[in-house]
């Protein structure tokens, strides 16, 4: 009758065990020493992108003034989305897909710009 009741008992708290409910995971895209490094070479490599498209010489050329107006609003475009990027991770939230969109346009747009400058090499 002992080993009954045991048994019993022991079937009765596994099935408690079984019961108890984890408490929910959330997602945390903080990341590892190696990802934040990568995220601050991005912002550090946007910023310095900006300053460099702002030196560009664009009073001999209003098409190089146009392109050099585009890539930066492409580039101001990325930074808007790395921000909201930033922001999200920070109150541990799932980053929003459109931010990841933005920086992916506002970087091809730059770059699209900044291809349609071309140089003309004069001989003297």
């Amino acid at each position: 009758m002992a080993r009954f009741f045991i048994t019993l008992l022991s079937v009765a708290l596994m099935a408690c065990f079984f019961q108890v409910g984890a408490a929910p995971l959330h997602s945390r895209q903080i990341g590892d020493i190696a990802c934040n490094a990568a995220r601050l070479k991005t912002v550090s490599s946007l910023a310095a992108t900006k300053s460099a498209v702002g030196k560009i010489d664009t009073s001999n050329s209003t098409a190089a003034a146009t392109a050099v107006t585009d890539a930066q609003t492409g580039l101001d475009s990325a930074s808007a989305g790395i921000k909201t990027i930033a922001a999200s991770l920070l109150t541990g939230q799932t980053a929003p897909a459109d931010a990841r969109d933005q920086v992916g346009s506002g970087l091809l747009a730059a770059q699209t710009a900044l291809n349609g400058i071309t140089t003309q090499v004069v001989s003297l």
